[in-house]
């Protein structure tokens, strides 16, 4: 089979949800991968930023089949013995008390948002059934029927109503609104992005999270972070929260929490707040099993022993700087940080951001476009300073091919 008979084949048997680029992979190592007539691809969207480490890191393999090969699933209704060491290893990594594991992002924000609601009710005092989180437009934290009714997206709500209510949708990057939103009594808490990664990576200004932080602080409200795309080193630090000093009340993990073996998300919070939730009120089948528990850390210690927060926040520069030097009336603008970077495309001649990404796959680059108008550039934290430079040249010619 090549490449155009597993494109109909999916096409054919599978629900036409994504659009994806037209190239079908079949293995990958490191900072690259390989379709299936054996071409050669710097992979340049690292599953979302949930490849951080990069493909297959022999480490995380490693620690997936040996423990596969022991025992995968006992669901929670028993003990297992890998449990309590992640839980005890994943709390320490990042310095909270408790995690509550499930397995996807969006499983992750849902749990996020019932914690936040049984706090309300359970802390502080909110009436039944009235309890409101502030989100922000243009948010992405997943596909379930609750999450998108707190989506600005029209492809995300269209034809899913009713909605869930109980959301106030301030404008992102806009202290002055969430102070506005703040004043509502009911208000549990303050669900937000550190950087937008599905809106293009907006990158908010400096400050804002620290301020947003102390205002909920002021009121009483929780600060939720979805780190599900930004954390794990991505932008150049453990979490993106960090570059502004902000210790989230609520941590959302996900995506490179694995290293993209395995489906691993997590909730990370102190005793005060994930205390609430007491035995049979919240769970999952697959939540905290054994493969997953030895797969996420041996993912986080890769991130720590190759240093690869440190890695992004220098790649990161390198990759912007390249590309603002780029000469293209394409390019409108740069913007990211650490290795989550995006560029706005101005259409030529008829010719989009799609066309540029189809463009950069004949050359050796996949990345995708998200909305439209805006490539997102995201490779595995793992990349050398040799490789990044040799796909921006890659990528610089690209644009040539568009003058």
């Amino acid at each position: 089979m090549n490449s155009q008979d597993y494109i109909k084949k999916e096409e054919k048997y599978g629900a036409h949800n994504y659009h994806p680029l037209p190239v079908v992979l079949e293995r990958g190592e490191g900072t690259f991968v390989w379709d299936v007539e054996g071409n050669k691809y710097y992979d340049f969207l690292s599953a979302y930023s949930a490849i951080n480490q990069g493909h297959c890191h022999p480490e995380i393999i490693k620690a997936l089949t040996e423990q596969s090969q022991k025992l995968t699933l006992t669901s929670r209704a028993f003990y297992n013995s890998v449990l309590g060491d992640y839980e005890e290893y994943i709390t320490k990594y990042f310095g909270y008390d408790k995690v509550l594991p499930m397995n996807t992002g969006a499983e992750a924000d849902e749990t996020a948002l019932k914690l936040c609601r049984k706090w309300a009710y359970k802390k502080k005092g909110i009436e039944d059934n009235k309890a409101r989180i502030i989100v922000c437009e243009n948010n992405f934290h997943g596909r379930t029927i609750t999450i998108v009714s707190m989506s600005t997206d029209p492809d995300a709500r269209k034809d899913y109503g009713p909605f869930t209510p109980g959301f106030i949708t301030i404008p992102y990057n806009d202290p002055g609104a969430l102070e506005k939103a703040l004043e509502d009594p009911d208000v549990a808490g303050f669900l937000v992005e550190p950087i937008q990664g599905e809106a293009g990576v907006y990158v908010p200004d400096d400050g804002y999270l620290k301020k947003a932080y102390e205002m909920c602080r002021a009121k009483n409200v929780l600060f939720i972070a979805d780190e599900v795309q930004t954390g794990i080193a991505r932008t150049g630090k453990l979490l993106a929260c960090d570059h502004e000093g902000v210790r989230p009340d609520i941590l959302i993990l996900g995506k490179a929490l694995s290293g993209g073996v395995y489906p691993v998300s997590a909730v990370l919070a102190d005793d005060d707040i994930m205390l609430v939730i007491k035995p049979g009120e919240h769970g999952s089948t697959f939540g905290g099993n054994p493969v997953a528990g030895r797969v996420a850390m041996a993912a986080l210690e890769v991130i720590k022993n190759e240093k690869l927060a440190e890695r992004a926040e220098y790649l990161g520069k390198i990759f912007r700087d390249e590309f603002r030097g780029i000469k293209s009336e394409m390019i409108e603008l740069v913007r990211g940080k650490g290795l989550l970077n995006a560029v706005v495309i101005r259409p030529k001649g008829g010719k989009t951001a799609w066309d540029v990404c189809v463009a950069m796959k004949e050359n050796g680059v996949i990345a995708k476009p998200t909305h439209g108008h805006i490539i997102r550039f995201a490779p595995p934290l793992i990349i050398s300073e040799e490789q990044l430079r040799e796909a921006m040249n890659l990528i610089k010619e690209t644009f040539k091919q568009f003058e």
